[in-house]
Parts: structure tokens; sequence; C-alpha cells
């Protein structure tokens, strides 16, 4: 009885000290609380470094093509620009742009610029200058006024420097640098830039004014549509008439009221790119702007050629104001009837 007692308190206490207390069991379940808890913070991490991978390689340095596709398409929202096209990092249509300057605007203008020359230089060579058909009177009347004489000359001048400041812009660096060596095109080039740049707006205000003085002499008339059908003088065996100006004075007016204002207009607009101007702006301000100056220079050798040798006493008129008798009777008949009264001795105004 003894004995079996003492064996069965023995293998109960054995049992109770084997057995999991209350204590052991808060600690493994907090073991357990903290080894989920730290399976979620992982799971969690993870997921988050996986979605921050992925948008470094939509937006970072790992971009994959479809990131660059919709680079290259313009699509707005792939760059940190603050300008108002801060959404685009890449302007698409600047590559249309460089082929249409470069194929044709480029190309043009050196044919019109060239053709030009090229035909009033055969006019010269197989023709040759208009001259006087009669001897020179020694009297003469008023043509221009000296105020007239400035504006033109203001204008004839700021206009060559834009001519050929521009073209060495466009077409200077095809032989320049190989004539000259780079250190004297890098001069060249940045003397140009800054004066057509700041020439531009003097040469648009001087423009403008004269184009506004002469304009009641240059409407066209019925005696101007006779001047064209003679080609001013080189079909027949007459001069045609003209009053004050010719057809030929009157076109070269309108042309350059035409032409020269959309020079001024698109340069205007590249020469200030302050007013919220976009990059589509300004190329389409560029092709404008290279398309009608090209074209304006390559006319205005011919009427430099007619003011200069082309024509014998055209350019007494814009350097003194006055032009023979005879000159005025030969290429402006009707206008020399109403000032022929006005003539004056030549040695009083000379």
């Amino acid at each position: 009885m003894n004995t079996y007692t003492t064996q069965t308190g023995s293998t109960l206490r054995g049992a109770r000290s084997t057995g999991i207390s209350p204590v052991q069991r808060l600690k493994m379940v907090a073991i357990s609380l903290l080894a989920l808890l730290c399976l979620t913070l992982s799971s969690t991490l993870w997921a988050s470094t996986e979605a921050s991978d992925a948008e470094n390689r939509v937006k970072g340095n790992f971009a994959g093509a479809g990131y660059w596709r919709e680079v290259s398409d313009g699509t707005e929202g792939y760059t940190t620009s603050k300008g108002r096209e801060h959404g685009k990092l890449i302007n698409v249509s600047g590559e249309t742009w460089r082929d249409w300057r470069n194929r044709w605007v480029s190309p043009g203008g050196l044919y019109a610029i060239g053709g030009s020359l090229g035909l009033l230089t055969l006019v010269y060579l197989l023709i040759g200058p208009l001259k006087l058909d009669k001897p020179r009177t020694g009297k003469v009347v008023e043509r221009w006024k000296r105020f007239d004489r400035t504006m033109h000359w203001f204008v004839a001048i700021t206009f060559l420097i834009l001519g050929f400041s521009g073209f060495l812009i466009m077409y200077g660096k095809h032989f320049v640098p190989d004539l000259f060596g780079y250190t004297f095109w890098k001069n060249l080039i940045a003397f140009c830039k800054l004066a057509h740049n700041y020439i531009g707006p003097i040469f648009s205000l001087g423009l403008i004014v004269m184009l506004i003085s002469w304009m009641k002499h240059n409407f066209f008339n019925k005696v101007d549509l006779k001047w064209f059908l003679q080609g001013g003088g080189i079909i027949g065996n007459k001069h045609p008439s003209a009053g004050f100006l010719n057809g030929g004075e009157k076109g070269w007016y309108w042309l350059l009221f035409f032409g020269g204002l959309t020079v001024v207009g698109s340069g205007l607009v590249l020469d200030f790119p302050i007013f919220g101007q976009l990059r589509d702006t300004m190329q389409w301000a560029n092709l404008i702007h290279g398309v009608s100056s090209l074209l304006l220079l390559a006319a205005s050798f011919g009427h430099i050629y007619i003011g200069t040798i082309g024509s014998e006493g055209a350019l007494e008129g814009m350097k003194t104001g006055y032009v023979d008798e005879t000159w005025a009777k030969q290429h402006h008949d009707l206008w020399y009837e109403e000032v022929k009264d006005q003539a004056v001795d030549e040695k009083e105004v000379r």
C-alpha cells in the first residue's frame, strides 16, 4: 500500500514535471505571434520593394523598350521640366522640322539665289545695261526727298547685313571653316548671330515706316499693265509709259510688303522667345522665316541690278534726289509731264 502509493505519487510528480506550464504556453504564443508578424512585415517589404523596382524600371535608369517608346512618341509625363511643355521630354515634330529645313528650304534657297544671279548675269552679257536714248540736258528734276532717301538707304543697308549674316548662318558651316579655319568661323558665326538678332528689329521699324510712306505711289493701274505687256521695254521699240513709279517698281514694293512683313513677323517670333511660344511655333516660324527671307533676298538682286549698273542714271535719284530730264522722259514720261516745270540746272543742286 505504501509502496503503491509512493510509486503512484512519483509517477504523478514525473507527469507534472514533463507537462507545459501556463507561463511556457504564453511564451510560445508570444513567439508564434512575433514570427507571424515578422513574416507579414517581410512579405509587405518585399512587395513594396518589387513595386518600387518596377516603378524605377519605368521612370529611371532601368527603363525598358516600353518606356522609351512612350518618350519617343512625345507622350506627356516623362520629364520634370517646369516650362509650358513640361509634360514632353522629346518633341517628335523636331525631326520633321529638321527634314524640311535640310531637304527643302536650304537647297531651295541656293537654287533661288543662284538662279537669280545667273539670270541677271545672262541679261547683262546678252542685253547689257539700259542706256539713255538721248544726251543729258543738264537740267534735273527732284525725284526723292531727303526723308525718302534716308529711309531707303537705312532699310537697304540693314537688309543687306541681315541677308549676309542669315546666309552665313544657314550655309557658312559648309565652306567657311575649310577656307579660313575653325577659329575664324567660330568668331564669324558669333558675330553674325548677334548682328542678325539685334539689327532685325531695327530693320523692321525702318521697313514699316518706308512701306507706309510709299504706299500712295504703288497702286497698280492700266498704265502698269501695258508696262508689263511690253516687258518693261524689252518687247517693242519704244519704252513703255510710266508714272512716278513703273510696274516693275510697284511689283517690287508689294513683294517687299508681303514678303518683308512675313520675314519681320516670323523673325520677331524667333528673336523674342519670351511670350510662351511652344517649340512647334518656333519651328514653323523658322521654316517660314527661312523660305520668305531667301526668296526676298533672291528677288532683291534684280532690284539692286536695275537700280545700279542695269540702268544708266537710275542710281542718281537715290544718291542726290534728282534725275536728269532725259532719264525722266525715257523711264517715267507721264510723271515728267507733271514736274517738268520744276526742272533746275544741275549745277544748282550738285
